[in-house]
């Protein structure tokens, strides 16, 4: 009696589960039963089951030569749909209102008077063409249209020091299909690092990285323009000398600043936004990927598997959450994750006020001119290394979830080096 009780529970459940699957199916338009039975390493859906076309590239009709997205849309044209999608990225805070410190240290470049959170990458040539910050050449268009690319790829890095708006007028797109697979012929996928200033900076070593991060690593980094050419570049050699220390270190070395702030006397630097050297410096680098991350993988009714193009957050996609719970399991990992952004976006308005306060300080003191030049130097010094690592952490995007340890470091060196400041100053 007791083995056919345990036999009708069993197939009982069975058939619920089935019920709720189809249920379910049904109302949110997702295979469940799939997603239940392939948890695989990077989630629910993996790189082997996207079907790859192979086909002829369409003819270009960009005056360039790109094939933009428009002539990649009859053979992709999902994938061009989801590239689309990146237009209700419209959202924008102003990081000086906000944070009104920032106003002050950055006091003499562009950043005080413009700072703000990026839309989609629907709207980069818009953008950069309306910010209030100067931008005099036009290597200010580098990560902001292929069209620039393919223009450098051509003529050669004088093309960085042409004037902006004679440039800006030629472009004929955002942020697209070229800038991650150049222009290859049924290519399955294949990812083209298009940017020559990546080769030029890490030659062999960008086999370290997997294409899916270095694709977007060539623009979500920190970078500089180089005193001669004006051409963008990255300043390190491999992922090891991605690491603040040794990035300060390759420009203290070529005594490097990207200005000179008046009040101060300080050579300042302003980081950019590092995200990809955050995220290869810490655990995550080793099992995923931006594409794992922000690329949530799609199944249509029709069976057909694609990477989605539209760049979301993990947070506010329950594909790609899913992914997370490989490993955290049952954690709720976006209470956990945005403990993580609250506590370190805490932390960067507590050091960011102490760094503001410290930069008041130092003024006073070079006018009072109670000090002398060897002593303001030494002054100076750790004022731009308080500014570069405080930096360094606030304008990587992801507010301490790609790498909460490296945040932490960063504003600890700040910190540290502002009270060393401070103190020299008491003196």
């Amino acid at each position: 009696m007791d083995t056919k009780r345990n036999v009708k529970i069993i197939v009982a459940a069975v058939i619920i589960l089935l019920a709720v699957t189809f249920v379910c199916g049904v109302v949110t338009k997702k295979d469940v039963l799939y997603h239940l039975m392939n948890r695989g390493s990077l989630g629910p859906l993996t790189r082997e089951d996207i079907s790859y076309i192979d086909a002829d590239a369409p003819s270009a009709t960009s005056k360039d030569g790109i094939i933009n997205a428009k002539d990649w849309s009859s053979l992709y044209p999902d994938i061009v749909v989801s590239m689309g999608e990146n237009s209700k990225n419209t959202y924008v805070t102003s990081y000086l209102e906000e944070d009104p410190y920032l106003v002050n240290i950055y006091e003499g470049y562009g950043f005080a008077k413009d700072y703000g959170s990026a839309r989609g990458h629907e709207y980069t040539l818009e953008d950069v063409a309306k910010t209030e910050r100067p931008h005099p050449l036009a290597n200010c268009l580098t990560c902001k249209t292929p069209n620039f690319t393919k223009l450098v790829n051509d003529q050669g890095v004088g093309v960085y020091k042409m004037d902006f708006n004679e440039v800006l007028a030629k472009m004929e797109e955002n942020v697209s299909c070229y800038t991650c697979h150049g222009n290859e012929a049924g290519n399955k996928g294949e990812i083209v690092i298009t940017h020559s200033y990546v080769s030029k900076a890490m030659g062999d070593a960008m086999q370290e990285v997997d294409p899916s991060v270095l694709s977007c690593g060539q623009c979500h980094i920190e970078y500089y323009f180089t005193p001669e050419d004006k051409e963008t570049m990255m300043p390190y050699h491999d992922v090891e000398s991605m690491h603040p220390d040794a990035i300060l270190a390759y420009y203290n070395e070529m005594d490097f600043a990207d200005w000179v702030q008046e009040s101060t006397g300080t050579k300042m630097l302003k980081a950019q936004h590092p995200e990809m050297e955050t995220f290869l410096l810490g655990k995550h680098a080793a099992d995923l990927t931006c594409a794992d991350c922000h690329m949530p993988i799609i199944q249509k009714d029709d069976g057909t598997v694609y990477f989605s193009h539209e760049l979301v957050s993990p947070l506010e996609n329950e594909t790609l959450l899913s992914t997370c719970a490989v490993c955290h399991k049952d954690t709720d990992v976006v209470k956990m994750v945005r403990n993580i952004q609250d506590r370190i976006t805490a932390r960067e308005k507590t050091v960011g006020n102490k760094l503001s306060d410290f930069k008041d300080e130092l003024t006073a003191a070079v006018e009072e001119s109670g000090k002398s030049e060897e002593e303001l130097d030494e002054i100076r010094q750790l004022y731009r290394e308080a500014q570069w690592y405080f930096d360094f952490c606030y304008v990587e995007n992801a507010e301490g979830a790609h790498n909460s340890a490296l945040a932490d470091y960063c504003l600890d060196t700040a910190e540290a080096r502002i009270e060393a400041g401070m103190k020299l100053m008491e003196d």
